[in-house]
């Protein structure tokens, strides 16, 4: 019997341009970072996730290409108060962000204190549509991991109308008991957040999406975006041995 090739359920366009690439990490220089924007033009991703001093650098660099331009407000942990994430957004988008990807205050959604966790979104949402922008809300499932608080979360992106939800940030590793561990998205919480969203808010899995089977997974599970820096591993199909840009 001639053996059946097998049949990729998304192509490497479809996979790229769910890809936000992410330039976060604290060591980056400018020059690391234009050389992932000249990577991301190059596999024509979706968006870049920049460090948010870096958006003028950024915008400049990707003129003319499809890339939108994101950044992070209360990155990491979503400890800033309102009137500075408010702040934070506001300068981002007249910098010439497109699209921001907030953090909840993580501590104020496990002490259950959901009137200042939905001011906090909607003060950020608000922002977000004065200038046109996309907000996606960081859920930092690594440290919020009662299902109980993440279907809340959903409720309220819901409720405000946010245009994405998302797992992680990619820097929960601290634990309180100074542990050093990290799990980033899981099947588990890409479910819950697909049911509890539905199609009124779609979702981003981030944290630990290191090759192809990691993001065609994410993606047959519902998520419509997907957050990494190993973009070019990822659509080179080179399994596990992923390398960051």
């Amino acid at each position: 019997m001639t053996e059946q090739p097998t049949v990729t359920p998304y192509t490497n366009e479809q996979i790229a341009r769910a890809i936000d690439h992410a330039l976060l990490h604290p060591t980056m220089t400018d020059a690391e970072i234009l050389a992932g924007c000249r990577l991301a033009a190059d596999l024509n991703l979706g968006s870049v996730c920049v460090k948010p001093y870096a958006i003028p650098l950024v915008q400049a660099a990707l003129a003319g290409t499809a890339v939108a331009v994101g950044t992070v407000i209360g990155f990491p942990h979503g400890s800033q108060p309102t009137p500075i994430k408010v702040a934070e957004a506001d300068w981002a988008c007249r910098a010439g962000a497109v699209e921001l990807d907030m953090v909840v205050n993580v501590g104020r959604v496990l002490q259950g204190d959901w009137q200042y966790v939905h001011d906090d979104i909607a003060s950020v949402w608000q922002v977000a549509r004065d200038h046109g922008a996309l907000l996606k809300v960081i859920f930092e499932t690594d440290y919020v991991q009662a299902r109980e608080a993440k279907q809340r979360l959903c409720e309220i992106c819901v409720t405000v109308g946010v245009d994405f939800t998302k797992t992680s940030t990619g820097f929960g590793f601290h634990k309180i008991d100074g542990r050093m561990d990290y799990v980033g998205a899981t099947e588990d919480d890409v479910r819950l957040m697909v049911a509890a969203c539905g199609d009124r808010v779609a979702v981003k899995a981030s944290g630990g999406i290191r090759n192809r089977a990691d993001a065609i997974k994410f993606l047959a599970l519902g998520c419509t975006r997907l957050g990494t820096s190993a973009s070019a591993t990822i659509l080179q199909d080179a399994g596990d041995d992923a390398r960051s840009y």
